[in-house]
Protein backbone atom coordinates (compact mmCIF):
# COMPACT_ATOMS: atom_id res chain seq x y z
CA UNK A 1 0.00 0.00 0.00
CA UNK A 2 2.70 2.39 1.11
CA UNK A 3 4.54 1.78 -2.18
CA UNK A 4 0.97 2.42 -4.22
CA UNK A 5 0.87 5.86 -2.39
CA UNK A 6 4.21 6.81 -3.38
CA UNK A 7 3.67 5.86 -7.26
CA UNK A 8 0.66 7.60 -6.96
CA UNK A 9 2.28 10.70 -5.39
CA UNK A 10 5.28 10.64 -7.80
CA UNK A 11 2.66 10.43 -10.73
CA UNK A 12 0.68 13.71 -9.79
CA UNK A 13 3.75 15.61 -8.87
CA UNK A 14 4.72 14.74 -12.27
CA UNK A 15 1.88 16.02 -13.60
CA UNK A 16 1.74 19.12 -11.84
CA UNK A 17 5.35 20.18 -12.57
CA UNK A 18 4.41 19.58 -16.47
CA UNK A 19 1.14 21.27 -15.95
CA UNK A 20 3.25 24.64 -15.84
CA UNK A 21 4.82 24.39 -19.17
CA UNK A 22 2.72 27.02 -21.47
CA UNK A 23 2.95 27.31 -25.45
CA UNK A 24 1.84 28.32 -28.67
CA UNK A 25 2.36 28.72 -31.63
CA UNK A 26 0.16 30.92 -33.40
CA UNK A 27 1.26 34.54 -31.41
CA UNK A 28 1.03 38.05 -32.91
CA UNK A 29 3.86 40.31 -33.18
CA UNK A 30 3.47 43.32 -34.57
CA UNK A 31 5.34 46.65 -35.18
CA UNK A 32 4.83 50.23 -36.45
CA UNK A 33 6.42 53.20 -36.74
CA UNK A 34 4.66 56.73 -37.52
CA UNK A 35 5.88 59.89 -37.28
CA UNK A 36 4.59 63.17 -38.51
CA UNK A 37 5.46 63.63 -41.88
CA UNK A 38 6.55 60.09 -42.19
CA UNK A 39 5.96 56.90 -44.12
CA UNK A 40 3.82 54.19 -41.65
CA UNK A 41 5.59 51.40 -41.57
CA UNK A 42 3.67 48.62 -40.33
CA UNK A 43 3.30 44.72 -39.96
CA UNK A 44 1.97 41.77 -38.42
CA UNK A 45 2.80 38.43 -37.63
CA UNK A 46 0.54 35.25 -36.93
CA UNK A 47 2.74 32.80 -36.38
CA UNK A 48 5.14 33.45 -33.46
CA UNK A 49 6.16 30.49 -30.98
CA UNK A 50 7.02 30.76 -27.40
CA UNK A 51 7.35 28.89 -24.65
CA UNK A 52 6.56 29.77 -21.09
CA UNK A 53 8.05 27.80 -18.05
CA UNK A 54 5.73 29.25 -14.97
CA UNK A 55 7.92 27.15 -12.52
CA UNK A 56 11.11 29.05 -13.30
CA UNK A 57 10.11 32.07 -15.16
CA UNK A 58 11.88 31.44 -18.28
CA UNK A 59 10.10 32.57 -21.58
CA UNK A 60 11.37 31.76 -25.30
CA UNK A 61 9.90 33.59 -28.42
CA UNK A 62 10.55 33.16 -32.21
CA UNK A 63 9.23 34.69 -35.25
CA UNK A 64 10.72 33.92 -38.48
CA UNK A 65 11.21 37.17 -40.35
CA UNK A 66 9.19 36.32 -43.56
CA UNK A 67 6.17 35.75 -42.03
CA UNK A 68 5.81 39.31 -41.29
CA UNK A 69 2.98 40.73 -43.71
CA UNK A 70 2.44 44.27 -45.10
CA UNK A 71 -0.81 46.05 -46.69
CA UNK A 72 2.32 46.69 -49.74
CA UNK A 73 3.93 44.05 -51.17
CA UNK A 74 6.57 46.26 -52.30
CA UNK A 75 7.12 47.74 -48.52
CA UNK A 76 7.31 43.71 -48.14
CA UNK A 77 9.85 43.06 -50.39
CA UNK A 78 12.09 45.73 -48.97
CA UNK A 79 11.80 44.51 -45.38
CA UNK A 80 13.23 41.51 -46.39
CA UNK A 81 15.79 42.38 -48.69
CA UNK A 82 17.07 45.84 -47.52
CA UNK A 83 16.42 46.10 -43.84
CA UNK A 84 16.13 42.64 -42.47
CA UNK A 85 18.17 41.19 -44.70
CA UNK A 86 15.98 37.57 -43.77
CA UNK A 87 17.35 35.16 -46.26
CA UNK A 88 20.98 36.03 -44.04
CA UNK A 89 18.78 36.27 -40.74
CA UNK A 90 15.60 34.14 -40.96
CA UNK A 91 14.46 34.11 -37.48
CA UNK A 92 14.20 36.65 -34.32
CA UNK A 93 14.24 35.32 -31.05
CA UNK A 94 13.22 36.72 -27.72
CA UNK A 95 15.14 34.58 -24.71
CA UNK A 96 14.24 35.95 -21.32
CA UNK A 97 12.62 35.61 -17.79
CA UNK A 98 9.80 36.92 -16.13
CA UNK A 99 11.44 38.10 -12.68
CA UNK A 100 8.47 38.08 -10.92
CA UNK A 101 6.80 35.01 -12.16
CA UNK A 102 5.30 33.81 -7.99
CA UNK A 103 2.80 36.87 -8.90
CA UNK A 104 1.76 35.49 -11.91
CA UNK A 105 -0.74 32.80 -10.61
CA UNK A 106 -1.99 31.14 -14.24
CA UNK A 107 -4.43 28.79 -12.12
CA UNK A 108 -6.84 31.65 -10.91
CA UNK A 109 -8.84 34.14 -12.95
CA UNK A 110 -7.17 37.85 -12.84
CA UNK A 111 -4.68 40.06 -14.39
CA UNK A 112 -1.38 40.33 -13.67
CA UNK A 113 1.78 42.91 -14.52
CA UNK A 114 4.89 40.93 -15.01
CA UNK A 115 8.54 42.40 -15.43
CA UNK A 116 9.97 40.69 -18.14
CA UNK A 117 13.69 41.06 -18.74
CA UNK A 118 15.28 39.03 -21.60
CA UNK A 119 17.57 39.30 -24.75
CA UNK A 120 15.87 39.69 -28.22
CA UNK A 121 17.88 38.63 -31.33
CA UNK A 122 17.33 40.30 -34.21
CA UNK A 123 19.08 40.88 -37.71
CA UNK A 124 22.11 38.85 -35.63
CA UNK A 125 22.86 41.17 -33.11
CA UNK A 126 21.24 40.83 -29.54
CA UNK A 127 20.24 43.34 -26.84
CA UNK A 128 18.94 43.53 -23.28
CA UNK A 129 15.26 44.36 -23.21
CA UNK A 130 13.30 45.14 -20.06
CA UNK A 131 9.67 45.54 -20.00
CA UNK A 132 6.11 44.98 -18.28
CA UNK A 133 3.78 42.65 -19.59
CA UNK A 134 0.08 41.74 -19.10
CA UNK A 135 -1.19 38.04 -18.27
CA UNK A 136 -5.09 37.53 -18.46
CA UNK A 137 -7.04 34.17 -16.92
CA UNK A 138 -10.43 34.14 -17.90
CA UNK A 139 -11.94 30.87 -17.50
CA UNK A 140 -8.99 28.88 -17.84
CA UNK A 141 -7.84 30.40 -20.77
CA UNK A 142 -4.34 32.63 -20.61
CA UNK A 143 -3.45 35.51 -22.59
CA UNK A 144 -0.37 38.06 -22.21
CA UNK A 145 0.56 40.84 -24.23
CA UNK A 146 3.38 43.23 -23.81
CA UNK A 147 4.69 46.08 -25.94
CA UNK A 148 7.96 48.48 -26.49
CA UNK A 149 9.90 50.39 -28.72
CA UNK A 150 13.45 49.37 -30.19
CA UNK A 151 16.04 51.35 -31.93
CA UNK A 152 16.95 50.58 -35.76
CA UNK A 153 20.50 51.05 -35.21
CA UNK A 154 20.63 49.11 -32.38
CA UNK A 155 20.21 45.48 -34.30
CA UNK A 156 22.21 47.17 -37.36
CA UNK A 157 19.52 48.07 -39.39
CA UNK A 158 20.34 50.74 -41.59
CA UNK A 159 17.75 53.10 -43.23
CA UNK A 160 19.17 54.17 -47.11
CA UNK A 161 19.90 57.29 -47.63
CA UNK A 162 17.32 58.13 -49.97
CA UNK A 163 14.34 56.95 -47.77
CA UNK A 164 15.97 58.53 -43.94
CA UNK A 165 13.42 61.14 -43.72
CA UNK A 166 10.54 59.45 -44.13
CA UNK A 167 11.00 56.50 -42.57
CA UNK A 168 11.01 56.67 -38.14
CA UNK A 169 14.48 55.55 -36.72
CA UNK A 170 12.38 53.74 -33.46
CA UNK A 171 10.01 50.97 -34.09
CA UNK A 172 6.81 50.10 -31.55
CA UNK A 173 6.56 46.64 -31.33
CA UNK A 174 3.55 44.51 -29.62
CA UNK A 175 3.21 40.62 -28.73
CA UNK A 176 -0.06 39.17 -28.00
CA UNK A 177 -0.62 35.58 -27.62
CA UNK A 178 -2.49 33.10 -26.20
CA UNK A 179 -1.30 30.02 -24.10
CA UNK A 180 -2.08 26.58 -23.80
CA UNK A 181 -0.65 23.86 -21.91
CA UNK A 182 2.38 22.00 -23.10
CA UNK A 183 1.99 18.47 -23.04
Amino acid sequence: MKKFFFIALLALSANLVSAQKYFTKSGTISFESTAVKMEKIAAINNKATAVYDAATGAIEYGVLIKAFSFDKALMQEHFNENYMESTKFPKATFKGKVVNAAAVNLTKDGTYTADVDGKLTMHGVTKDVKTKATFVVKGGKISASTSFKVLLADYAITIPSVVKDNVSKEMNIEVKNSFEILK
